[in-house]
């Protein structure tokens, strides 16, 4: 089994925490199921307002691949960064035709201090 990777207050890029990663993956198997709202709720996920769903499933269709599940090798290569009030955090997606994209899932995680809370910015192509 992995080490543990923490959630870490500094200034350095970082693999992403090892607590936040069934949330993500939560998140991509909605977005996968074109469920970009997550109609059916992600604990420890902020409500996805209506635009930012549209942007995201408008940016996904126009990308022109079929997202999937994320698979381990995405953790090799997504990263977060303390920003001094949240981590913004990148996630490399992945596709049929591609495998690993150029799409990533870009998030900011807030500390809210007994939890994390997880908000979904958008997805791009960096």
């Amino acid at each position: 089994m992995p080490d543990e990777i923490a959630a870490v207050k500094d200034d350095n890029q970082r693999p992403i925490p090892s607590a936040w990663r069934p949330v993500i993956l939560n998140i991509v198997d909605a977005f996968v199921r074109h469920d970009y709202q997550l109609a059916a709720g992600v604990p420890g996920v902020a409500p996805v307002p209506a635009n930012t769903a549209m942007q995201i499933e408008g940016y996904i269709e126009r990308y022109g691949e079929t997202l999937v599940p994320l698979p381990d090798d995405t953790w090799n290569t997504s990263v977060c960064m303390w920003t001094g009030h949240h981590w913004d955090v990148l996630v490399d997606l992945w596709t049929v035709g591609e495998g690993g994209s150029d799409l990533v899932l870009g998030l900011a995680v807030i500390d809210s201090g007994d939890d994390y809370v997880v908000d979904i910015q958008m997805v791009y192509v960096p």
